[in-house]
């Protein structure tokens, strides 16, 4: 993984990921060297240094772009617009839920992504999915051909946006014919940040919701939904499979097999950690109050005793140097899926890349990996 700030995985990896996303180096180096230094004084401290120098390289980004549609480039445009996105969005994802300017900057790069898709034309719409009495939208790309599309409901991790997942994937899935929801669930993004939904330990309930608002759209084939999740989404996408039964296969990009036995190995310090001032994050995505509440939740976030009523084609990827989440994980989760008529566990060496935690080293030998075994299984259900 490329590591511009040593020994600080927490900045090296939204790095990274910003990269994943279409960023450029020659902008990224510019705003690190504003940082470097403060960057040595660990994870939490420094994230407001980080957050102005980048959300200043999205800032010049955007007024770039302005220039170009004035001129009539959308096209062009809508590149800078998509930078900036990334750009904001990791400056935002750094900091503390109690770091108020985050806020203004979370509402700035949704309206950036939405300039990006106008301008470009981008294969992304936007829709809403009922749910609960409420509703959580999502980014709905179409995959290529005539007829309805088979569709993957795409959800993410702990702290990662229906956006991030757009930038990163792209027309992946929509090349090989096959359509996504990538999804801003309870518990991530904008259903968290402006709805107030906080993540839930079935995921099923909003997953279904998903299946429920893509078989009212006449460009899905009902018959061939499926279910995949990054990180976190390595835990709710298998579980969520296992009892939504209207879904047809799963992918664990990224085995999470015991979020909550993972975090009691964290407070021991054990492995890395995804976001600075974690604890506080975790807790705002659950809906805890304090830590005592949180660690009273957390053994129910687990895959163990789930798994057997998994009955589906049943795909989970993980890195071989991920720092994040154990590889053991991964395993438990390839054990006891022991009802799948269609299981394989796929590890990512140095022969490839993607290694790290949900491949942030090399997005795309994984997802084009994923799309391969997607594409096969969606073409045998024809």
């Amino acid at each position: 993984m490329y590591e511009p700030f040593p020994g600080n995985y927490v900045w090296n990896l939204s790095v990274n990921l910003a990269l994943a996303m279409g960023g450029v180096m020659g902008e990224i180096d510019r705003a690190n060297d504003e940082v470097r230094d403060i960057a040595k004084r660990g994870d939490d401290e420094g994230t407001e240094a980080f957050f102005n120098a980048w959300g200043a390289m999205g800032d010049r980004l955007v007024a770039l772009g302005d220039e170009a549609m004035a001129a009539g480039h959308g096209l062009s445009a809508s590149q800078k617009y998509q930078r900036a996105t990334a750009y904001y969005m990791t400056a935002e994802r750094m900091q503390s839920v109690h770091y108020a300017p985050r806020w203004p900057m979370y509402d700035k790069m949704l309206d950036t992504m939405g300039r990006a898709i106008e301008s470009g034309g981008l294969n992304a719409e936007p829709v809403e999915i009922p749910y609960e009495g409420k509703s959580f939208p999502g980014l709905f790309v179409r995959g290529k051909g005539e007829g309805p599309r088979p569709c993957m409901v795409f959800c993410n991790g702990l702290d990662s946006i229906k956006e991030m997942i757009y930038l990163i994937t792209r027309d992946t899935l929509a090349d090989r014919g096959i359509s996504m929801l990538a999804i801003d669930h309870p518990g991530v993004g904008e259903a968290l940040r402006k709805r107030g939904l906080t993540a839930v330990v079935e995921s099923e309930r909003w997953a279904g919701a998903a299946v429920d608002y893509l078989e009212g759209r006449d460009d899905v084939d009902p018959e061939r939904i499926g279910m995949m999740g990054w990180s976190l989404g390595g835990y709710y996408s298998p579980r969520a499979a296992c009892y939504e039964k209207r879904f047809k296969l799963c992918v664990a990009w990224g085995a999470n097999h015991n979020w909550g036995e993972l975090q009691r190995r964290r407070l021991l310090r054990e492995g890395d950690m995804p976001v600075p001032h974690y604890w506080d994050h975790v807790m705002w995505v659950w809906g805890q109050p304090d830590m005592e509440s949180f660690m009273e939740l957390i053994p129910r976030i687990t895959l163990e005793g789930h798994l057997q009523n998994m009955t589906i084609p049943f795909l989970i990827t993980h890195g071989a140097n991920d720092r994040q989440i154990p590889i053991e994980y991964a395993h438990q989760s390839h054990d006891q899926a022991i009802n799948s008529p269609d299981l394989e566990l796929k590890f990512f060496t140095d022969r490839e890349g993607g290694v790290e935690h949900v491949s942030a080293d090399n997005s795309e030998v994984v997802r084009s990996y994923i799309a391969d075994w997607i594409a096969d299984r969606f073409g045998r259900m024809e």
